[in-house]
């Protein structure tokens, strides 16, 4: 067999996660897709899949075989589209990950505009609010809201994240509008789940760095849960500019200590380390920081 044909099976059964279903999207049977893997396997010496009834995984070697293998593919498409005469145009199915709130309220737009300017990129959009794995979940890119620490893969900052504490007025008229960080600890606060802190509330300010230990009516895995909370006058919300930015600017949302910070985290672009970065994942990064800018527009008069 072909052996660049058995590959991209091999890659379709990984990323569709059944021979059925990658035997389907290539118009295969579902016999030949198994023994496109198996002819593999049987030239490796080694298994790439672990089968039962009811789900397939990768191997150890076959996690490995399985990058080297999309890394391949990706080049002789890019080859190809050399021979072709189309190696400026980008194209194919780029899968990109980003937290949910981000990606309705900032993401889904720039999103939009990119698919109508390059009609020769499938765009699989998915969006939650947990860690994911870039490789592991066979992403092309994913959008990280976080502070940037070591790791195997590449990061680009698109722009900072600023985050804020915010209260209603209602909530501040009737429990008091806090003085210092520590007056915190008096209020009821609504706290995110995934936050790297935990319920210790880091700030920084003109007498140095606070930690306070809140306490939470309300924990959420979805900023906008607790965005609509401290709308409702629950309680005191620490959340990013681009979700509340418009309701402090209509006077919905206050900010609460505004002379204290919380911990810097930025908005990367976070992608596999490749000595070769795909036309259409380099593409779509340059596009997005270009559309958000430096000065992202959601953080206007805040």
């Amino acid at each position: 067999m072909d052996r660049l044909t058995s590959m991209s099976v091999f890659v379709t059964v990984v990323d569709q996660g059944s021979f059925s279903a990658a035997a389907e999207q290539l118009q295969l049977s579902r016999a030949s897709a198994s023994k496109h893997v198996v002819a593999l396997e049987n030239c490796l010496g080694g298994r790439l899949l672990n089968r039962t009834t009811r789900r397939i995984s990768l191997t150890e070697a076959g996690k490995a075989y399985y990058q080297r293998c999309k890394q391949i593919l990706e080049d002789v498409a890019e080859a190809e589209c050399v021979v072709s005469g189309f190696s400026s145009e980008p194209r194919g199915l780029l899968r990109i990950n980003a937290p949910m709130s981000f990606g309705t309220k900032q993401f889904a737009d720039i999103v939009a505009t990119f698919c109508h300017m390059h009609p020769t990129i499938d765009v699989e959009l998915s969006l939650n609010d947990r860690f994911v794995d870039v490789v592991e979940e066979g992403y092309d890119l994913v959008i990280r809201i976080m502070q940037l620490k070591e790791s195997s893969l590449i990061a680009r900052k698109l722009a900072p994240c600023r985050l804020v504490l915010c209260a209603s007025p209602d909530y501040l008229k009737t429990h008091g509008r806090p003085m210092a960080p520590d007056d915190l600890k008096q209020h009821t606060c609504l706290h995110y789940a995934y936050f790297e802190g935990g319920k210790n509330w880091v700030l920084n300010g003109p007498d140095g760095e606070h930690r306070i230990r809140i306490h939470s009516q309300l924990t959420a895995n979805n900023g906008d849960v607790l965005y609509a909370a401290a709308r409702q006058g629950l309680g005191i919300a620490l959340l990013p500019t681009f979700i509340i930015g418009d309701a402090i600017r209509a006077g919905d949302l206050d900010l609460v200590l505004p002379a204290y910070q919380p911990l810097e985290i930025n908005i990367y672009a976070v992608y596999a380390s490749r000595k070769h970065l795909s036309a259409k994942v380099r593409t779509f990064i340059d596009f997005t920081a270009g559309q958000i800018g430096e000065q992202p527009a959601w953080d206007a008069g805040i």
